[in-house]
């Protein structure tokens, strides 16, 4: 019998989410001017510039427009701050099944079972830290064996301006708990000054005091959030499920007009692509986006583009130099304000095998991300692969497509019908590999085709009549030949005349390796 996993939990606390709904926090972009957002009448979240200036939460707008009189003010949009949670939450499924939304702008996730996968608790917060980054939101952690200690923890760590704090053990907990200013408990804020007022400033000194009292004057959900805390009652959460189909969209923080600028914002969206297919098992192929231009009376229509992928992909790195490689190219007719992504479709995501003794060669998964990130780079018509055509004409048999197309039922049912007894017929006749694009007409001396040397014929006649049912009729006899030095060719004699005549027509149409 497996051994239980004992619990752990990591909290994600966002205290700017309502002024970063407004202006990301985006890595390397420093703040252009100070911000504040009002409800109400009154500042409810404010910059760090503005707040060096003077502005804090709860000032009066007239008190902050005259601190700052070019201070950017937003009304408090509590939707869209939903909006932002959801796609936050959805991003960090990548990490965990079970995420939960909790009070305050924080998500918790059951970190129990992955540890193993992401390396340790360390570079599993480091990976949770870089993801919130990439959405671009400022984020603080706790971790804990309880839910709700974890969310007090990453609510203390944003008080104290600290990344995160950390108690990985039940032992411990308590003592931690106990000196935590009481503040914390969302549900004491309407009790803080009562509490206060009989010296109660931490959870040690709430949980002394008796309980029948302070359930009469603060009431039951104190005492809920209390034990839930200290691990003494069970809390029950309500797990984030993604959307059936994804489509994300992320304003930038200022006209851009520069394609390979937009890269870091498309990756915004591709970290919650990334949430997306993890949870639901799923490899993407096919991706569509669209960068949106002005509004209003000047308004154009947006830039859309599709990255096509010749092998489903769930890796970020891939995606990422994918969309690099076609934001590099892309040449922009206006400046972006937003991006808009959405997945076309996708397939069901391949187990990975790691086999004891692998291939020399490498993965087929990496030959075909290199072929994708070359089409990225060169087109999807520079990158072509070679596809059997249901013909015996030597240079009709093959054609060329690009490497992202699939191989279609009627491809497929070719390599079972004439297709492939022209390929047993090419085996048994040791046909070349490598034909020449064009045959190379040759000299006949002595009576005998000449290539750099007198050709001697060492095979039977390989006779191919085709092409009566349109213009490109073919009449050939195939021949192997060496020359001097024991090089092989296979040329051709042309049967377009009488074949007992003197004057055959000679042809080098492939080499041997």
């Amino acid at each position: 019998m497996l051994a239980q996993r004992p619990p752990l939990w990591l909290a994600v606390h966002l205290p700017m989410l309502q002024l970063e709904v407004f202006v990301k926090h985006w890595p390397g972009v420093e703040e252009t001017m100070p911000s504040a957002v009002l409800q109400q009448g009154r500042v409810s979240a404010v910059s760090k510039s503005a707040r060096q200036a003077g502005v804090y939460p709860g000032m009066r707008t007239g008190g902050a427009q005259m601190l700052l009189p070019d201070i950017r003010c937003f009304q408090r949009d509590i939707q869209q701050e939903q909006l932002d949670l959801l796609a936050s939450a959805t991003a960090l499924l990548q990490y965990s099944p079970q995420v939960a939304l909790a009070e305050d702008d924080t998500i918790l996730i059951d970190i129990s079972a992955s540890l193993s996968l992401f390396g340790g608790i360390r570079a599993l917060r480091k990976r949770i830290q870089a993801t919130m980054q990439a959405l671009g939101l400022t984020a603080n952690t706790g971790i804990a064996p309880v839910a709700r200690a974890a969310w007090l923890f990453a609510r203390l760590a944003a008080q104290k301006k600290r990344v995160g704090k950390h108690v990985l053990g039940l032992k411990k907990l308590s003592l931690h708990l106990d000196r935590l200013p009481v503040g914390l408990l969302a549900a004491a804020q309407d009790s803080l000054e009562l509490l206060q007022g009989i010296a109660c400033h931490s959870l040690q000194d709430l949980r002394q005091l008796p309980r029948p009292g302070l359930q009469r004057r603060c009431g039951k959900a104190i005492l809920h959030e209390l034990d839930a805390a200290y691990g003494e009652q069970i809390e029950l959460h309500q797990w984030h499920s993604a959307p059936p189909a994804f489509k994300a969209k992320v304003e930038l923080p200022d006209r851009i007009e520069q394609a390979d600028a937009l890269l870091m914002y498309a990756r915004s969206l591709l970290t919650q692509l990334l949430g997306w297919l993890t949870v639901q098992h799923l490899a993407v192929s096919h991706i569509h986006l669209e960068l949106l231009h002005e509004r209003g009376r000047q308004a154009m229509p947006p830039t859309l583009f599709d990255l096509k992928l010749g092998q489903a992909c769930w890796q970020e790195s891939h995606l990422l130099s994918l969309f690099k490689e076609r934001l590099t190219q892309l040449k922009l007719h206006s400046a972006v304000i937003a991006i808009v992504l959405e997945v076309k479709q996708t397939s069901p995501r391949e187990l990975q095998s790691e086999t004891l003794f692998p291939e020399p060669g490498g993965k087929a998964e990496d030959h075909q991300r290199l072929l994708e990130l070359l089409v990225a780079r060169l087109g999807e018509n520079a990158v072509l692969k070679a596809q059997p055509q249901a013909d015996h004409r030597p240079d009709v048999a093959n054609a060329w497509v690009s490497v992202m197309q699939p191989v279609t039922k009627k491809t497929a049912l070719a390599h079972t019908g004439p297709a492939a007894s022209a390929v047993t017929n090419a085996a048994a006749n040791l046909r070349p590999d490598w034909l020449l694009p064009k045959a190379l007409a040759l000299e006949i001396r002595n009576h005998h085709p000449y290539y750099k040397s007198e050709l001697t014929l060492i095979s039977p006649a390989e006779r191919i009549e085709a092409g009566w049912w349109h213009e490109q009729i073919q009449a050939r006899d195939y021949f192997v030949a060496i020359d001097a030095k024991a090089v092989r060719y296979w040329i051709y004699r042309e049967r377009a005349m009488d074949p007992d005549s003197d004057h055959a027509v000679w042809f080098l149409h492939g080499v041997f390796g």
